[in-house]
């Protein structure tokens, strides 16, 4: 995994699967400028406070973020017990915003910049509603999506997984224009269940009576470092020829569902 002297953003730098990558980033070699709303809780070289939710917010950030950087992983997310705007703003708006603006400072041609979003398992049912994600990839801002979505709402019951659906349809829809123009690959991680701080809120948010009927179908929920080493092999130069795809990396659950 080639990673050594490569610049990398992470968001959600601060705890679970990003606190990781990031640990494992620097293991290899990599200079890692973390991204987050709460202070870090390991060594980084570089650390940038930032609310996602606001557009004006994540501009704000990227102004203190390098002039180059190689890779950025978009690891921060809100879970879905939280108001859908938020799930919104974080999960998608705000990611979406401020992979656009990476490209202004990802190295183009040759092996290119990297992007690696996390999306998730629980996203596996966009084809059912790919018109309307497609119609909200094509929205061309920040403010055009809330206006979308204001048009189009999102039940609170579901909406962390329609906004995993949207980002897996808008990473694979917009993944192949910036790779052939730019250089720049982009792709999806999607995570099973995993041992992080929301965690909890997962089981809250899809009932335990779901969490129970699908138990069997997996050993355990993923340990943060059973991911991170996915996410960082997507920003090394091993994988320049892989873009636009959404990797499984659930301990086969996904497998359990054909």
């Amino acid at each position: 995994m080639n990673v050594q002297g490569k610049t990398i953003v992470i968001t959600g730098s601060s705890s679970g699967i990003g606190a990781e990558t990031a640990r494992l980033l620097r293991l290899k070699g990599a200079k890692v400028i973390g991204v987050d709303r709460n202070d870090p809780m390991i060594t980084l070289d570089g650390f940038v406070r930032a609310d996602l939710s606001e557009q004006a917010a994540i501009d704000a950030a990227f102004k203190q973020l390098p002039e180059h950087f190689d890779a950025l992983c978009n690891v921060a997310g809100v879970p879905g017990t939280a108001p859908v705007d938020l799930v919104a703003r974080v999960n998608y708006l705000g990611l979406r915003h401020l992979c656009t603006r990476a490209l202004e400072r990802l190295p183009h041609g040759g092996a290119g910049g990297a992007i690696v979003n996390i999306s998730s398992i629980l996203g596996a049912e966009w084809p059912a509603r790919l018109d309307v994600h497609k119609a909200l990839a094509e929205t061309p801002s920040f403010e055009a999506g809330l206006a979308f979505l204001a048009k189009n709402p999102v039940p609170q019951a579901t909406c962390y997984q329609y906004f995993k659906e949207a980002l897996i349809v808008w990473t694979t829809t917009q993944s192949q224009t910036w790779f052939l123009e730019k250089g720049v690959r982009m792709n999806c991680v999607a995570p099973g269940p995993v041992f992080t701080p929301i965690l909890g809120d997962f089981v809250q948010m899809l009932g335990e009576e779901r969490v129970q009927k699908d138990a069997h179908r997996m050993k355990r929920p993923a340990l943060a470092d059973e991911i991170a080493p996915v996410v960082a092999f997507l920003c090394a130069d091993e994988s320049r020829w892989v873009s636009g795809i959404n990797l499984p990396v659930d301990g086969g659950l996904a497998s359990t569902y054909l």
